[in-house]
């Protein structure tokens, strides 16, 4: 243990008081604590070592514990309770703009096979987006289309109506108020296919039969 510093003219704090002061610190620093940075940060004539052994002591056996880090120290969630601790990790992923482009198509033309996207966006979509997108769960298999090689479908989840706040896919923006929004032009490019407004169900019945139930 470190030896505590008389250079003071005071006298050192209770040993009680001292396991306070290291397990505020510890609590409040992300990064382990030395020995040293702790007599440096407590007053004068306190034994951080031997406050560390108290306190370690005393959160034997608690949700968390206070343990040696190499030459530091630090309060840390204990070994068999580590698994509550996945569900606060929040991982944050970009998409690309093929996942995007792909997404939107298949939001607005559900059920669609990777054929028709791929006619829609006028070139090939590989298998990791539409992969990234299921992993996701913003879109799933639908039935298959009642055409020659039956090719499956995609259509939304409930999770991605959820995320986007949206009780059904109809309730998607249509084109005059994403054109209203200023998030379409007036007019599509050349060679692309305009999205369809969800709202619209004409043609439904008619199609029913190009797929399985």
């Amino acid at each position: 243990m470190a030896k505590p510093q008389n250079d003071s003219l005071f006298d050192a704090p209770p040993m009680g008081e001292q396991e306070r002061m290291v397990e505020a610190i510890l609590f409040a620093t992300a990064d382990p604590v030395t020995v040293q940075d702790l007599i440096g940060r407590m007053p004068h004539g306190c034994d951080p070592a031997e406050a560390l052994a108290y306190l370690r002591k005393r959160y034997e056996g608690r949700g968390v514990n206070v343990v040696r880090i190499g030459d530091a120290w630090a309060i840390r969630t204990a070994p068999d309770l580590g698994f509550l601790m996945q569900k606060e990790i929040v991982e944050t992923r970009k998409l690309s703009r093929a996942a995007i482009e792909t997404l939107a198509i298949v939001a607005y033309h559900q059920p669609v096979t990777r054929a028709e996207i791929e006619e829609i966006r006028g070139v090939s979509v590989s298998r990791g987006t539409i992969d990234q997108l299921i992993e996701m769960e913003w879109i799933r298999l639908g039935r298959r289309k009642m055409t020659p090689g039956r090719p499956v479908t995609f259509v939304v989840t409930q999770a991605f109506l959820d995320h986007f706040g949206l009780e059904n896919a109809r309730d998607l923006p249509g084109i005059k108020e994403l054109r209203a929004a200023g998030l379409l032009e007036n007019r599509p490019p050349p060679g692309t296919v305009a999205l369809g407004d969800p709202g619209d169900d004409n043609g439904d019945a008619d199609q029913s039969e190009l797929f399985e139930d």
